[in-house]
């Protein structure tokens, strides 16, 4: 996974507002364009979700995968492959918050592995999709608040 995607947007809001949004997996299809469900398998001694069973969407990424998860308080949330599925073998990505002003910006890194074969252009436009609708998505979410 050499190459990975990277977008970032600022939030009117504090940290800890936005990990709650971040954490409420069962909310995503409403807000994060390509999920389509997201639940949660497993939580860890904070509550906060360890393992996620996903079905996604995204054009020409289309699959069913399970994430493990890594919290860091209010600061950064890490994932990585669990279960592959059926065209996803691999999927690493994080949020990073960080205070800005009177908001808090939001940085979204994204790397996705296919088992079949496609040209990496459309693998990181299909990797910048996902990025760019989730955080926006989150962005509307956690203002409509």
């Amino acid at each position: 996974m050499a190459d990975r995607t990277t977008s970032s947007i600022t939030i009117g809001a504090g940290r800890s507002t936005i990990m709650t949004v971040i954490a409420d997996f069962a909310a995503y299809p409403e807000w994060a364009g390509q999920v389509k469900s997201a639940r949660v398998l497993s939580t860890g001694a904070d509550g906060r979700p360890e393992r996620v069973r996903f079905a996604l969407d995204a054009g020409p990424i289309s699959d069913e995968y399970t994430l493990a998860y890594v919290w860091d308080g209010d600061d950064s949330v890490d994932w990585t492959i669990a279960e592959a599925g059926k065209m996803v073998s691999g999927l690493t990505g994080s949020y990073r918050l960080a205070e800005a002003g009177d908001g808090t910006e939001v940085t979204y890194e994204l790397a996705v592995d296919l088992k079949v074969p496609m040209i990496g252009m459309i693998k990181r436009k299909a990797e910048k999709v996902i990025i760019d609708t989730a955080l926006k998505g989150l962005k509307k979410r956690v203002e409509a608040a």
